[in-house]
């Protein structure tokens, strides 16, 4: 409904409300919005020959039976479900013109994956759709049933992406818009309303590009658009627990958290992406290209009060000094001698088994 003249309102068509939405979505910084229609997932098959490989690794909750029957059906989650709302907000450009100016100049230094740099999305965007169930609410006169993730819910994200019509999901893995590249965060509402599908994206654009497949240093991109999660950069040094595999080390190479390799050799994000993102995911002081002899110093009080509401908070700081050893052990830089030393006494079993192979690589033969 429409708030008109003395607080009467007016019946919309389910189009003016999907309408209405799309532009509140767009004025909270969502930058793509289209609407799914509430089936299941045209490539399940892929996604459970994929569990049935192992290739999830170390995730485990991904095979939990009912996570894989609710990604099969989104009425499961929410019975009621007759539309989804599918968007999309930009982080910034890892290849963006000052990136440069976020380096440190006072030594060897590793990289965060840019979607990192600032605020946690898992913070910042449930605010944002909660006010949009609100503002669609406000609109019927009436309670909407809903759902709301953003990187979190049983659901095949870019998958509903691809069927509302925001973009393909691309060799990487990653789902790429045409007009903006593929630097953007998911999010997704199931709401019990109906309202009108976009039309779905049905044209792969990758065409015979290979660039991403053949710039993965650990060679974890499949063919089937999949990726072994096992020898992912981002895997190891986020989700994984235990210490990064010796064969796998060297191929880290600078990166402490994450990694955009196969994102930044990509035509679409090289021609069309933004430089900037989001404001709430501007690069804080330090994060960006850490100093990798301050990190490797850094207590637990220090790293919980730098990445407090970061994403970088996910590896812990076991995890975070486990990758920034790593790092330091393949830039061979001796330099670092004196900090790998402490850390090579540190508390964690994690830091000290990661720091003593770094050392064996810095320290002059």
């Amino acid at each position: 409904m429409m708030v008109g003249e003395g607080g009467q309102h007016a019946l919309m068509q389910p189009a003016e409300l999907a309408h209405a939405l799309k532009q509140e979505a767009r004025r909270l910084g969502f930058t793509l919005a289209g609407i799914a229609c509430p089936v299941p997932p045209t490539h399940l098959d892929v996604y459970l020959a994929w569990l049935k490989a192992g290739r999830q690794a170390g995730m485990g909750y991904l095979a939990e039976p009912r996570a894989v029957e609710r990604r099969s059906d989104p009425h499961l989650i929410l019975p009621e479900c007759q539309s989804i709302l599918v968007l999309g907000v930009p982080y910034y450009n890892p290849n963006y013109a000052g990136a440069h100016d976020l380096q440190s100049a006072h030594g060897p230094h590793g990289r965060v994956a840019a979607y990192a740099w600032g605020e946690d999305y898992h913070l910042v965007l449930p605010q944002r759709l909660e006010a949009l169930v609100r503002f669609l609410e406000r609109l019927t006169g009436s309670p909407v049933p809903n759902r709301w993730y953003t990187d979190t819910g049983p659901i095949l994200e870019r998958e509903l992406a691809m069927q509302a019509g925001l973009g393909w999901i691309g060799k990487n893995t990653c789902l790429i818009n045409p007009r903006h590249g593929s630097y953007f965060l998911l999010s997704e509402i199931l709401l019990g309303i109906p309202l009108p599908p976009d039309p779905p994206q049905v044209t792969d654009q990758c065409g015979s590009c290979t660039r991403c497949i053949q710039a993965c240093p650990t060679g974890c991109i499949r063919q089937d658009r999949t990726l072994n999660a096992s020898r992912c950069i981002s895997y190891l040094t986020i989700e994984n627990k235990a210490e990064i595999p010796l064969d796998l080390r060297a191929s880290v190479g600078d990166w402490v958290f994450g990694c955009d390799l196969c994102q930044m050799v990509c035509p679409w994000n090289k021609h069309f992406a933004h430089d900037e993102g989001d404001p709430m995911f501007a690069p804080r002081p330090g994060v960006a290209f850490p100093d990798l002899a301050t990190e490797l110093m850094l207590t637990p009080q220090e790293f919980n009060s730098k990445f407090k509401d970061s994403p970088v908070k996910r590896a812990k700081r076991r995890g975070y000094l486990r990758n920034t050893a790593t790092v330091a052990g393949n830039s061979a830089d001796q330099r670092l001698t004196h900090v790998l030393e402490h850390s090579g006494q540190d508390d964690e079993p994690l830091v000290r088994e990661a720091a003593g192979w770094a050392m064996a690589r810095v320290k002059p033969s």
